[in-house]
């Protein structure tokens, strides 16, 4: 019974200060850095990597456009047996000068990938590039291309 109390009182401060207990919005790119300028010079991307996978499971970049704020959910997959060095993770946007996120989603990166919840991003499309590495530093990168609707 206390710890019921206890929730309903939190939750009541919690609305009564607008904030949300259960879901708060976190930026992942903020609108000072979307207005940067456009990176120059052409993205280059590798061909055949024995470096891990990075797959895209959340948003869903193939859609279209995308709601903000999304959950931006990653996995890694080492190859060969061998396993991934989270610490090696960098996260940029593209643009001039390049961003790094890396900080901002530290918290949300393992050996399995990156679970950052409720991303928030301006209106516009964005360009993200992921780096990771596995322990022997065999290489791999992938850039996610962001077009955010409001």
């Amino acid at each position: 019974m206390k710890k019921i109390k206890l929730i309903l009182a939190l939750s009541a401060v919690c609305i009564s200060l607008g904030i949300s207990a259960i879901t708060h919005a976190k930026p992942l790119i903020t609108a000072k850095e979307a207005q940067l300028p456009a990176p120059t010079g052409e993205l280059k991307t590798r061909g055949i990597s024995r470096g891990p996978a990075i797959k895209v499971v959340s948003p869903d970049v193939g859609a279209g456009q995308i709601n903000s704020p999304f959950d931006l959910k990653v996995q890694f997959e080492a190859r060969g047996g061998n396993k991934i060095d989270p610490k090696s993770v960098k996260v940029t946007y593209l643009k001039s000068p390049n961003v790094d996120l890396t900080d901002r989603l530290k918290p949300t990166i393992s050996e399995s990938g990156i679970n950052f919840e409720k991303a928030e991003v301006p209106e516009g499309e964005h360009a993200v590039r992921i780096t990771v590495k596995d322990v022997e530093g065999r290489e791999s990168h992938s850039i996610i291309n962001l077009v955010i609707k409001k």
